[in-house]
């Protein structure tokens, strides 16, 4: 890890399209995709995906928002376990200002977010055939039913940190 660059931890869909989803902003560079677990009581596997970003390039905020945008970050539905809406953080620093960012775009939803700031306490890849789903083959039914919509949101609302190209599918 170099000094201009910082990780962080997001959960809340599957892994396949948070992936996708932060694969696609500019400042982002690499996305690991797996299972993270925090402390108890939220020691369970979930699938999540681990964020390198350079915050010259692409603030915490940015990308917070682009994480409460693209899953659903008010359902609290009973997969919650395996999807467990969160951002993990990596000191207490990063968790207080996860925080306060969550806390400030509270407002602009219409349903409280459900979105834990959690620490982070362990991570396991995902079996390397499943790295880069979406980059590898964009024609998946499951890509075109469940990534292309929050790609969509992207294109929409955070066009200025889209990595080229951001044409439409």
């Amino acid at each position: 890890m170099t000094d201009n660059h910082i990780r962080i931890g997001f959960g809340g869909g599957c892994h396949w399209c948070t992936e996708a989803v932060f694969q696609a902003l500019r400042g982002v560079t690499r996305v690991e995709q797996g299972f993270i677990r925090s402390e108890p009581p939220f020691d369970g596997w979930s699938e999540a995906v681990i964020v390198t970003y350079d915050p010259a390039l692409i603030d915490l905020g940015t990308l917070i928002e682009v994480h409460l945008r693209t899953h659903a970050s008010t359902a609290a539905h009973s997969m919650r376990g395996k999807y467990r809406s969160a951002v993990y953080a990596f000191d207490d620093a990063q968790m207080r200002q996860a925080r306060g960012l969550i806390d400030g775009f509270q407002p602009e939803f219409d349903d409280a977010l459900v979105t834990q700031v959690l620490p982070f306490a362990a991570f396991k890849p995902s079996d390397a055939r499943f790295h880069d789903y979406y980059a590898s083959d964009p024609e998946r039914p499951f890509c075109q039913a469940y990534i292309d919509p929050k790609l969509a949101v992207l294109r929409r609302d955070f066009a200025a940190h889209i990595t080229a190209p951001a044409e439409s599918p």
